[in-house]
């Protein structure tokens, strides 16, 4: 997509894509995770949830009409409210997708859901893509985010088929309703903590400048944290199966952030290790070079691994149904990072501070991830020595990775940047083999 766009039009779409991923967070207001987490639910809890965030969808919809002109007044860019009416149109979308999606996450029916997510994120790429090459610059990526929302509502009603009944009772709803208002909040302090970076560097240092950060975020956190979403869908409805049970509840823990370190480690390893020669190769629609995106990328890719792990410990925690500990954890993450990032737009300047804010995502999780480390040693008596061992084996296999890929940079060098990244990459998958056989051998047998 860089190659049909400039700087100018990639950080206006980050921009208007922010803001509805901010609006899209109120979804359901927190039902579908109320949902998953409840023993049992009625036909007319069903019918009434569905109707229930319909409604919600419809007026969120027209809220963020009526907050589209004066968004474009606090950014100064002409044309930008038009493009907030696909943010509108999506959320309904969204909404009526909400229960066959819950109902298949609550049946553990990971399949299906994964294939649903993987083929409306496939059918939106290619959105996009078409777009682009049309010539519809910030359209593209505005709306091939909003399409996301219909290829997900197909794809959730021909997997798990849901016809709502035309009955309403608000009563019979009402303990989901209440836990999805903490779980909802939980979400929204999620997404805003998500995107108040691309609002903040945009604010402060313009669009441009927004489209290099956004590449180096988007190519360091988006394959991290899409490993760690399936992860967490799977862990989500056994977390709640096994709350009660404190020995099932921390090897779930455990195995989840074993398959984190094995999964996400190596790819944020590999990222670093290519960071250079990848940015320099991708341009935009007029030839400039993202090389000025390299070091954020660095920094934003172990963040990454970080925030991955936290995001584990607060859908724990929601699955545990102490959903009030997640949005606590949440809230605590965009105050510090909304705050270091002002201070930063505050002090330095573009390029620099561009750094400098991907510096404050590294910075931030370690304290919270220490805050997560002691609510399970107070609340479930997890040790640091049970949650180390999940990270043991996959960080003698990485030391290797990153020793074999700097010796050969020292030893022969690279003239050549493709070669660079194809060696970085064949490097990653000899890893990522290798921990797999490890697994494989750790595991023995199978009767």
């Amino acid at each position: 997509m860089l190659l049909y766009l400039t700087k100018e039009q990639v950080g206006v779409a980050s921009l208007v894509v922010s803001v509805g991923m901010v609006v899209e967070a109120l979804n359901g207001l927190g039902t579908g995770e109320a949902l998953i987490q409840t023993r049992s639910v009625s036909r007319l809890q069903l019918d009434t949830l569905f109707w229930y965030v319909i409604g919600a969808a419809i007026l969120v919809s027209g809220l963020v009409v009526v907050a589209a002109p004066y968004i474009q007044m606090m950014y100064g860019v002409d044309g930008m409210k038009t493009y907030f009416l696909a943010i509108a149109v999506k959320q309904p979308l969204v909404g009526a997708a909400l229960i066959p999606l819950a109902i298949m996450n609550k049946q553990l029916q990971y399949e299906r859901v994964a294939i649903v997510s993987v083929c409306a994120t496939l059918a939106a790429a290619a959105t996009r893509i078409s777009l682009g090459a049309s010539g519809a610059g910030v359209w593209a990526l505005v709306a091939g985010y909003s399409t996301s929302g219909l290829y997900t509502l197909i794809g959730a009603y021909l997997a798990r088929p849901f016809r709502p009944g035309l009955q309403f009772q608000f009563t019979a709803v009402l303990p989901l309703v209440r836990f999805g208002i903490r779980a909802g909040t939980s979400n929204l302090a999620e997404q805003m903590f998500k995107n108040v970076d691309y609002l903040l560097v945009g604010w402060f240092y313009g669009a441009s400048q927004l489209a290099i950060y956004r590449v180096a975020f988007d190519v360091a956190m988006e394959p991290a944290m899409a490993i760690g979403t399936v992860i967490n869908r799977t862990a989500l409805p056994v977390f709640a199966r096994v709350s009660t049970v404190r020995n099932h509840l921390v090897q779930t823990l455990t195995w989840s952030l074993h398959k984190i370190a094995i999964l996400v480690a190596p790819l944020v390893v590999a990222l670093i290790l290519a960071a250079n020669p990848l940015m320099s190769l991708i341009h935009d629609h007029q030839g400039g070079s993202y090389l000025a995106a390299a070091a954020p990328l660095k920094l934003l890719a172990m963040a990454g691994l970080f925030r991955v792990t936290l995001q584990l410990l607060s859908t724990m925690m929601v699955g545990t149904g102490n959903p009030g500990v997640a949005v606590r954890i949440s809230t605590a993450t965009l105050l510090f990072l909304s705050m270091g990032i002002t201070i930063v737009g505050l002090v330095f300047r573009a390029h620099t501070g561009i750094i400098a804010v991907s510096a404050i995502w590294l910075s931030i999780y370690p304290l919270l991830l220490a805050w997560g480390i002691f609510y399970l040693r107070r609340h479930w008596d997890v040790s640091i020595i049970e949650l180390a061992r999940a990270f043991g084996g996959p960080i003698i296999g990485i030391a290797m990775m990153v020793l074999l890929v700097e010796t050969t940079r020292y030893v022969i060098g690279f003239s050549n940047r493709k070669v660079e990244i194809g060696f970085v990459v064949l490097t990653t998958l000899i890893t990522y083999a290798g921990l797999i056989m490890h697994e494989r051998l750790r595991a023995g047998p199978r009767a």
